[in-house]
């Protein structure tokens, strides 16, 4: 290469060089921040505004260890839903397909009602199509109306056709917890309709479908034939149902509020219910009072009176959780009798259950004991 060559191409390069530099000058000038007056149109609309989630329902008032949310699905499921609005769950939202099928006095900001249809006429399949067409409406209620919780127990009646419809609306509550990062999960919360009622082969199907489709889920099964018979005779017909439904609401909530609760003596936390309320399949909730606890059989007494107060069909196999709650008097927890009887009262429960949770609990003027036995993960 001859020098004149040489100096030919590195004025060239130098040229190009300029004329990068002058691109690069050019395209900073373009990006340049503007002036703040630019944007001064932006607050002739009106200065900034917070936003607030004006639909978001209030905190729950009750004391528990879980963040949870309740959704009545239907008629039937709507009424235990309501139960638990009343005693403080404002974290409640009641789901139907028609409006003339919600109980009176929920205020409209805990109602959803899909569109698709006027109710069902207990066609579960029509129910089915009718959430999984309007899923959407139901997930938006979820995120503006709930906020974030971290367990949904989800009532509905077995026998209707759209409380039978509840489980079309799973992926619908499972993708809203997930979408809010909860800690917990979904249970399911079914009547099964009375003996009368089953003599209605619509109802029958209905009923059989949900408990099939429920099954492998956390769930409750509330046996309205067992309730109807545990309170014939205490209140009328008109009040049969509202009662059984916040009878039942007051013992869940119980059971909430107990794990929440120190003890002096033996605490049932909030990850012993977690992973109670986890196991997969049925879960039985049974409770008693005991108007004396100095009994040798103490164990055995408490077992058979959770069985047979239960709104709950009875517990069938070995359940992979059990939990014993226990609330006594602080005279009951000094007397060593009655000490030793608990003992073994937890030590019965515990042995028909492949892992045990208990706590006890000292509250004054008590009518007895008081005992709770919870089972999950049955067949």
């Amino acid at each position: 290469m001859t020098d004149t060559q040489q100096d030919t191409e590195e004025a060239t390069e130098e040229a190009g060089e300029e004329a990068k530099s002058s691109d690069s000058e050019k395209e900073s000038e373009l990006w340049e921040l503007p002036d703040s007056s630019d944007f001064d149109f932006i607050d002739h609309y009106g200065s900034e505004v917070e936003i607030n989630h004006e639909e978001q329902l209030d905190d729950n008032e009750i004391s528990s260890a879980i963040n949870f949310g309740v959704i009545g699905i239907g008629g039937g499921g709507g009424k235990i839903a309501k139960s638990f609005l009343e005693l403080g769950v404002n974290k409640t939202l009641l789901v139907n397909t028609t409006p003339k099928d919600q109980p009176k006095g929920v205020p409209d900001k805990h109602l959803i009602i899909v569109p698709g249809a006027d109710g069902v006429a207990k066609d579960a399949t029509l129910g089915k199509k009718v959430f999984k067409d309007n899923g959407a409406v139901v997930e938006d209620a979820l995120r503006t109306r709930l906020g974030k919780v971290d367990w949904l127990f989800v009532f509905a009646g077995g026998g209707g056709g759209t409380g039978s419809s509840c489980v079309a609306l799973a992926p619908v509550f499972e993708r809203y917890l997930k979408s809010v990062q909860a800690e917990g999960t979904l249970v399911f919360c079914v009547t099964s309709p009375t003996s009368q009622e089953m003599l209605n082969q619509t109802i029958k199907e209905n009923s059989d479908n949900l408990m099939e489709e429920v099954k492998d889920y956390p769930h409750i099964v509330l046996d309205n034939e067992k309730q109807g018979k545990l309170l014939r005779g205490k209140v009328g017909m008109l009040s049969l149902f509202p009662v059984a439904n916040q009878t039942f609401a007051k013992l869940l909530l119980q059971i909430l509020n107990l794990a929440s609760q120190s003890s002096p003596m033996q605490a049932y936390d909030s990850k012993d219910l977690e992973r109670s309320l986890r196991s997969p399949q049925r879960a039985f909730i049974g409770s008693t009072i005991i108007a004396n606890p100095n009994d040798s059989n103490l164990g055995a007494t408490i077992f058979q009176n959770c069985l047979n107060r239960s709104p709950c069909p009875a517990p069938k196999g070995k359940p992979k959780t059990g939990s014993i709650l226990l609330v006594v008097t602080p005279e009951m927890a000094d007397d060593p009798e009655i000490s030793k009887h608990l003992d073994a009262a937890i030590s019965y429960v515990g042995g028909r259950s492949e892992t045990l949770f208990s706590g006890i609990y000292i509250k004054e003027k008590l009518p007895g004991l008081v005992a709770i036995v919870m089972m999950n993960g049955l067949d």
